[in-house]
């Protein structure tokens, strides 16, 4: 039996087995490694597609709906290089493509939905929820030099002003709720809380807002000044019938 020829024929098998080791272990990385992208892009598609679907109930622009729609069809591109035999990738694509060129050529603002005033402290809360994370999208996008600085400072500049108009409609409403519930002090904290907020700005809303806040706070003040004159009337109108009683002409028997 040739010892040294044996020797060798398990040292080339141990260093196959090892080999074969470190490959599998390489290919497990790449592929946990490429699952993990997967993973990250699904979820930037998921959240930008749940922002797009709030745009029925709130102002979406067309540079906005274009970056969210941007911001998917990157995240499938790259997906595809990652996974280029997946069929599926290439059809979203071309789908979000097409939606891409649809709202360049043919979106316009008479297309953008209402503003809504929030009905509760709720909805207000989950529409400034929905304001800031566009902001952060529209930063991020800008941030990765796929939106030009003039869309992104306009764009901020219109959520933050939405961001503005949905917290002042909802001083307004707790404001006027509070006047209903005769909590007269908890209004007026509000409403001098927003008079405060509006004071340094000087767009169209926010002139007329500042009015209306104004013009109830007054109103406010004055109800109240009403309600301390009576009361201020009627003791002294109790303490002149007290006196009257006092010195009135004593009876003859």
């Amino acid at each position: 039996m040739n010892i040294p020829l044996i020797i060798g024929l398990i040292v080339i098998l141990l260093a196959l087995v090892v080999g074969y080791n470190i490959m599998l272990q390489y290919r497990q990385k790449m592929e946990s490694e490429k699952r993990q992208e997967m993973a990250k892009f699904i979820a930037v598609i998921d959240a930008t597609e749940e922002l797009i679907g709030n745009a029925h109930h709130f102002p979406y622009s067309r540079e906005l709906l274009i970056c969210l729609n941007q911001r998917i069809y990157d995240a499938l591109v790259a997906m595809q290089e990652i996974n280029p035999a997946d069929k599926q990738l290439g059809q979203r694509v071309a789908n979000v493509e097409a939606q891409i060129k649809h709202l360049s050529e043919n979106y316009n603002n008479n297309d953008i939905a209402n503003f809504r005033v929030p009905s509760s402290d709720k909805q207000a809360i989950a529409m400034l929820q929905l304001v800031k994370r566009l902001r952060n999208v529209v930063k991020s996008e800008h941030t990765k030099g796929r939106l030009s600085t003039q869309i992104y400072v306009a764009e901020n500049a219109r959520l933050e002003s939405m961001q503005l108009k949905i917290n002042i409609e909802n001083v307004i409403k707790r404001a006027n709720d509070a006047k209903v519930k005769n909590q007269l002090g908890t209004a007026k904290q509000l409403l001098k809380k927003g008079i405060d907020v509006l004071g340094a700005k000087t767009d169209d809303y926010s002139t007329g807002a500042l009015e209306k806040l104004k013009e109830m706070l007054a109103d406010i003040e004055e109800g109240q000044t009403q309600v301390q004159d009576k009361a201020r009337q009627d003791m002294l109108d109790k303490e002149q019938d007290e006196l009257d009683v006092l010195f009135q002409p004593k009876k003859k028997w």
